[in-house]
């Protein structure tokens, strides 16, 4: 190998080194380290159950605190939160969130405010009120023969049968629980009032026709009536009637236009509640229609 020869491929091999050197230098700083961003949850409850995309997470008390994975810096990310609490014991309700975030911001969820989407969903335990407290939730309810009448989470869809027996046209059983909707439909059957009384399974949040209610009964609870409220005040025309054994609303702002006091025929104290649609209730309350 001559000398020229030697030195030129020094140079060469010189060059390639400083010429690496500077693309690893440019490249370390092209690629960012990864970072991660710190989650803050509040929640109603200090037992409410929380999964953060759809994982179940173990910690507990009203206010959570998570660290994300390390997250590729500069790109958003989308995480899914959603709650099952127990505001009672006959009560389950479900929250969901879904929020947007830059990788390395700090994140905060409040899931104690209501859903803006109104997508909140309760799910109530049953428990059948007592034949005499549905004779009076009826006689309030003032049924004339064009009514018609419809139920939230019918159960065994004594309420409904009962409205249509008082001469209603037509009476509408909701119910999530499929026991409940063959157990509805069986006392509708015994009933002899087949012809008169359709039984719907599905959640009764999601009912898209209350317009043609002009009675609604209810028997779910406060939590349920302030989630069910904003739709039917949407829907349900002026001068249709809602009637609700022993609850009212979590939000206690619209006030029943009539409460009775009954002691039923097991010495029991009971409540019945009626609330008449006004126009100045529907621009209060009243939910604005989803976009589809």
């Amino acid at each position: 190998m001559t000398r020229l020869f030697r030195s030129t491929l020094r140079s060469i091999l010189g060059f390639g080194l400083i010429f690496g050197a500077f693309f690893t230098s440019t490249y370390a700083q092209e690629k960012p380290k990864p970072v991660k961003s710190k989650i803050k949850v509040t929640v109603p409850l200090k037992d409410a159950e929380l999964k953060i995309d759809g994982k179940a997470t173990t910690t507990v008390g009203v206010e959570r605190g998570f660290d994300t994975p390390e997250l590729e810096v500069g790109r958003k990310y989308k995480y899914d939160f959603l709650i099952t609490w127990r505001p009672n014991n006959y009560t389950v309700i479900t929250r969901g969130r879904t929020v947007e975030f830059l990788a390395g911001d700090d994140v905060i969820v409040d899931l104690c405010k209501e859903s803006p989407d109104k997508t909140d969903r309760a799910e109530i335990r049953y428990v059948p009120t007592p034949d005499d407290i549905v004779a009076e939730m009826v006689k309030l309810a003032a049924i004339k023969k064009d009514d018609v009448v419809f139920e939230p989470g019918c159960g065994d869809g004594r309420i409904v049968v009962a409205a249509v027996k008082a001469g209603a046209k037509k009476g509408v059983g909701i119910d999530l629980d499929r026991k409940r909707v063959v157990e509805s439909k069986d006392t509708v059957k015994a009933a002899g009032v087949v012809d008169k009384v359709e039984i719907r399974e599905g959640d009764a949040l999601d009912q898209p026709d209350y317009g043609d209610a002009t009675v609604v009964m209810l028997y779910m609870g406060d939590e349920f009536n302030s989630l069910i409220r904003p739709i039917l005040l949407r829907e349900l025309k002026v001068g249709a009637r809602i009637v609700s054994h022993r609850f009212t609303f979590e939000k206690k702002d619209w006030k029943p236009d009539e409460t009775k006091n009954i002691t039923g025929v097991d010495g029991e104290e009971y409540e019945v509640h009626v609330w008449k649609v006004t126009e100045d209730a529907k621009k209060k309350y009243a939910a604005p229609l989803k976009k589809k």
